[in-house]
Parts: C-alpha cells; sequence; structure tokens
C-alpha cells in the first residue's frame, strides 16, 4: 500500500487593516466567497442552520471544468477560526484571525483529511505524491489569491 506523506497540508497568511470581528464575519458568510476565491464562484447554505454541523453547497469554476462540492462547518469559533471540510471528511479549510499592531493576522489553510487518502491512493497508484503535489501548490497559490482578495475587498469598505 502506497502511504500519503508530504503535500497534505499548506497555509499562507497575510495582514488586513482591520478587526478579527469583520474578518470572521466575511469569511464565516460563506455565500460571499465567490467575492474572493479564485475557484469557488457561488455558496448556498442547505438548510438555516449554521455554525458546526450546517453544511454549505459549493459552486467551483476553472478553465476547464466546473462542479459543485457539499462542505460541513468543523470550527466555528467568532472572530478567532472558522473552517469546513468538503464531503464533511476529505479536505479541510480553515481561516484563522489574529490581531496584530496592523490589523489582523489571516491564515488560511488547507489539509487532506485521512479519510481522502484511499481514494487518491486508488486513484491515482504510485503517482499519489506527485498529483498531490500539484494538488497543494494549486491550493497553495488559490489561497494566496483569496487572501489577497479578501484584503482588497476588506479594507476597501
Amino acid at each position: 500500500m502506497i502511504q500519503i506523506m508530504s503535500n497534505r497540508n499548506r497555509f499562507e497568511s497575510i495582514t488586513i487593516a482591520s478587526t478579527p470581528e469583520k474578518l470572521y464575519s466575511m469569511i464565516s458568510d460563506v455565500t460571499r466567497m465567490g467575492e474572493w476565491s479564485p475557484v469557488c464562484k457561488e455558496c448556498w447554505w442547505e438548510d438555516d442552520s449554521r455554525g458546526v454541523g450546517a453544511w454549505f453547497v459549493g459552486r467551483n469554476v476553472t478553465e476547464n471544468n466546473t462542479w459543485e462540492t457539499r462542505s460541513k462547518v468543523v470550527a466555528d469559533s467568532p472572530n478567532e477560526e472558522f473552517a469546513f471540510a468538503v464531503n464533511g471528511d476529505r479536505t479541510r479549510w480553515g481561516y484563522t484571525f489574529v490581531p496584530s499592531e496592523n490589523g489582523t493576522v489571516v491564515t488560511e489553510s488547507w489539509t487532506i483529511l485521512p479519510a481522502a487518502e484511499p481514494g487518491y491512493v486508488e486513484k491515482f497508484g504510485d503517482r499519489v505524491e506527485q498529483e498531490l503535489e500539484v494538488r497543494a501548490d494549486g491550493a497553495s497559490a488559490g489561497m494566496r489569491e483569496t487572501l489577497s482578495n479578501l484584503k482588497r475587498v476588506a479594507e476597501a469598505n
């Protein structure tokens, strides 16, 4: 069996001249994700529930593909952290908000969770590490763009 040992976690940070409260409010309103994400163009809640355990759908668009995912909120600490897991247990996307002298340091993270590993191994076999490296590099680039766009939007308002 192939074990996935690297390229499972990435994170990017940026300082934004805004408060943790405002930035948490922006990120935790997943219906706004299309304003800053280069891939996720639209999100909507499945029902009226919010917080840990709530589900939403995201529509993702790239040059070659359009697809939807269901995600479950897995962390919701107002003004500190908001995170969700695609399909509830596959890939975790998280955001933390730490006050700083110049505003707030926002860190976005991406983690492939253990439940996703068998699917990657089945689909990619002995190329799994190379595929994960491509995906991890893409996640890093996407996070940098997302955070830059979030900064632009937050500091303009």
